[in-house]
């Protein structure tokens, strides 16, 4: 069970979040995928001198090849997990209005095999979201609901300059060690995802592979999930120019090599339900590897010795995007306290 310290997040649509004056001296992220990037962009927006360590551009990292669907997938605590997704999803219905911008858009689709009474009560607060019709869904086991999209690697470049425009900076750098950042700056905040394995160290923490296929998209504009028997799913996501196939979970699995035979599954699993995949040119395979960890995700401030204030975000499984903003803002609280 995750430890959390600081007040419990409430619904965004029922208490907005206020600040308290930033402290001096200077804030260390270290991480630089969508948790890292939030994060730093919420502190520095709040005054805080943020510097967000990373040691790949933000389009390189796991974070770029995520899907981009906002969905609570593969990511525990149940208890906390509505909240932070649901601030999230304010922030996003937000961007919809500038989406080669920010890359946020609303699309239409089906989660496949899941049921409203078979979710938390987060779900009551998602606009539209109900059964799907048979034409929809034909077999009616499924949700329909209209729902952000994020092209990730444009938002994770809108989330550099919107950080940079508040002030913060990105250094190319890898931590040795979380000391080393503590060495630094009086507050660090650790979003090394898998990374937080060796830097912590955390034992529960481990990659679930995930494999893609891009295709050129045949005209499908609506997304589909569906969670398969073992490390299979079948999903297909609609994306500016593209469209992207999967897909895999693959727990413990660390190798980021597209392996051929599953690239064919996917694209057959896909096709099944739109022939029109079948036909379609591929583009390119992807590989990610989720960072999952034993009990959940571990958000919680630990104070080191000699003073530094460091805040864990870390251990966001298949639904980093999914709960980014949420998260960020509960970094924001815990270091306000």
């Amino acid at each position: 069970m995750v430890t959390q310290t600081g007040s419990g997040p409430a619904s965004p649509r029922r208490r907005p979040f206020r600040y308290r004056p930033a402290m001096d001296g200077e804030t260390i992220v270290v991480g630089g995928g969508v948790i890292g990037l939030t994060s730093a962009v919420v502190l520095a927006e709040a005054g805080r001198r943020v510097r967000l360590w990373s040691p790949e551009e933000p389009r390189a990292t796991t974070s770029a090849v995520a899907g981009g669907l906002w969905w609570p997938y593969r990511i525990q605590p149940q208890e906390r997990v509505g909240a932070w997704a649901l601030r999230s999803l304010e922030v996003y219905t937000g961007l919809l209005d500038r989406p080669e911008e920010t890359g946020a858009r609303l699309v239409s689709g089906v989660h496949a095999a899941t049921r409203l009474d078979g979710l938390g009560t987060w779900a009551a607060e998602v606009d539209g979201l109900r059964a799907a019709t048979e034409a929809e869904y034909a077999p009616g086991d499924g949700l329909w609901a209209r729902l952000p999209v994020l092209d990730m690697p444009t938002h994770l470049v809108w989330l550099r300059r919107r950080l940079e425009a508040a002030g913060g900076r990105v250094e190319r750098r890898a931590a040795a060690s979380l000391a080393e950042a503590a060495a630094e700056a009086g507050v660090v905040v650790n979003c090394t995802g898998l990374g937080a394995g060796r830097l912590v160290p955390d034992a529960g923490m481990r990659p679930v592979r995930g494999q893609l296929v891009v295709v050129e998209n045949p005209g499908v504009d609506t997304w589909f999930t569906r969670t398969d028997a073992g490390a299979e799913s079948t999903y297909f996501i609609p994306q500016p120019g593209r469209l992207l196939l999967g897909g895999t979970a693959e727990a413990g699995a660390g190798s980021l090599e597209p392996d051929p035979r599953t690239a064919r599954a996917i694209v057959a699993r896909c096709a099944e339900l739109r022939p029109e995949i079948a036909g379609a040119r591929v583009l390119g395979h992807r590989v990610g590897l989720r960072p999952e960890r034993a009990g959940g995700v571990r958000l919680e401030r630990e104070e080191l010795p000699g003073g530094t204030v460091l805040v864990h975000n870390y251990g966001h499984g298949g639904a980093g995007v999914t709960v980014a903003w949420g998260c960020a803002r509960e970094v924001a609280e815990l270091l306000a306290a």
